[in-house]
């Protein structure tokens, strides 16, 4: 029996969640599905894979199952604002697998793709909206949408919004919204700007926060191949060669070194495709879609492209390059924790990211360890020294300019 039956959801809804293989609700879900349920606003601090999909989604088709209404046009009874269009796909995929048989209105809305359709939806009136800022701002200039009817608003991944410099659309959006509504705000990281924006619009909200964290550093085997830059193909062909990395998530820094990884994979009779905004929308949904399905073998990424992918059993993440921003690493590892489930995470490490991989290592509190026993393995100090940079002196300034000077003369 499903303990999703205590939060006295839809029957349906239930049987839906049962198909997909859940059954223990995860903490962030235990703690906000009740609450939205009564009608409360939540800020929930929590990172993609930890079930805040349906933490969210459940209550609002519950609430929408049980009072259907006559929407009128070009109105939505919600609206779920994502920050890329992976995200967004994904989100609404599993709102129509837990409403199915409910006969609400759902549509994604976004950039990249043909506007009409999405007008055409919006026009006979939704239950749920789910869409990306770009697209959703240019709908509402051209009187496409309204948002006299809506009732639940969430904005999700809030700092990844501000990173990608959505934050003045999304408040350019709020600013459109009626002022009675039930508003949800989900976010990794609380940095100022998140912190403001939480105040202004959340009303006496529930506070949910879940360490992922420490959740995803204890569940994901995490180790460093330390190597020279030449050797990076040939130590992930060589990885490769191990047939139980059935599923491989590989991040890379740029789009063009994720092609040039793809080209050498697919040389090497691995199936394999790059997933990075230089893609067309329908080549990066084909992508994604093949390897969820098991039709790719390995999926390379940029981080923007890869927030929020959500992919059930990959058995390894592949940093092939470290990131810059130390939280960027945990979202990266974290696609091979999903739902409670252990995982692998291997990070490509040459002389030059020793100061990022500190860093790293700083920010989730542990050394991660370093693998000798590979073909390829490098040695050097994990610590370098700080370059210490030499303060001209008064009388070096003056000789300086000095020389400055004789030089304008000659």
């Amino acid at each position: 029996m499903s303990e999703f039956k205590a939060f006295s959801l839809l029957a349906s809804i239930i049987d839906r969640v049962s198909l997909k293989g859940y059954t223990q609700p995860t903490p962030i879900q235990q703690a906000c599905i009740p609450a939205l349920i009564n009608g409360n606003d939540l800020l929930g601090i929590a990172q993609t894979g930890t079930g805040k999909t349906a933490a969210f989604s459940l209550p609002i088709i519950n609430n929408f199952g049980r009072n259907k209404i006559d929407i009128k046009a070009k109105s939505t009874r919600s609206l779920i604002l994502t920050p890329t269009r992976e995200l967004a796909s994904q989100i609404m995929q599993n709102i129509d697998d837990y409403s199915d048989g409910l006969g609400l209105k759902t549509k994604v809305v976004y950039g990249g793709v043909g506007r009409q359709a999405q007008v055409d939806a919006i026009a006979l009136g939704l239950d749920i909206l789910v869409a990306t800022p770009g697209r959703l701002l240019d709908l509402i200039e051209t009187g496409d949408i309204n948002f006299k009817a809506l009732e639940v608003f969430v904005l999700d991944e809030a700092d990844t919004m501000l990173d990608m410099g959505f934050f003045r659309d999304v408040q350019n959006i709020i600013s459109k919204l009626p002022k009675n509504r039930q508003t949800l705000l989900f976010s990794a990281t609380m940095p100022a700007e998140i912190e403001i924006l939480a105040q202004d619009i959340l009303t006496d909200p529930k506070k949910v926060e879940i360490a992922a964290e420490t959740v995803t550093i204890d569940l994901v085997n995490q180790s460093v191949y330390q190597l020279e830059k030449s050797n990076k193909v040939p130590l992930l062909l060589n990885l490769l060669l191990q047939p139980n990395f059935e599923k491989v998530l590989i991040f890379c820094k740029t789009k063009y070194g994720a092609d040039i990884i793809v080209k050498a994979l697919e040389a090497a009779s691995i199936t394999a495709a790059s997933l990075h905004s230089g893609k067309t929308q329908a080549v990066r949904e084909e992508a994604l879609q093949n390897f969820k399905d098991a039709n790719l073998r390995v999926l390379v990424a940029t981080d923007v492209a890869a927030r929020g992918i959500d992919v059930d059993n990959i058995t390894l993440v592949i940093n092939y390059n470290l990131p810059e921003d130390p939280r960027n690493y945990i979202h990266r590892i974290g696609r091979t924790a999903r739902a409670g489930k252990s995982g692998m995470a291997i990070s490509f490490a040459v002389e030059n990211d020793v100061r990022q991989l500190t860093n790293i290592e700083n920010s989730i509190g542990q050394t991660i360890p370093v693998v000798i026993e590979q073909p390829f393995h490098k040695e050097f100090s994990k610590a370098p020294k700080p370059v210490q940079k030499k303060k001209p002196t008064k009388k070096n300034n003056r000789t300086n300019k000095s020389k400055k000077t004789r030089t304008k003369k000659r």
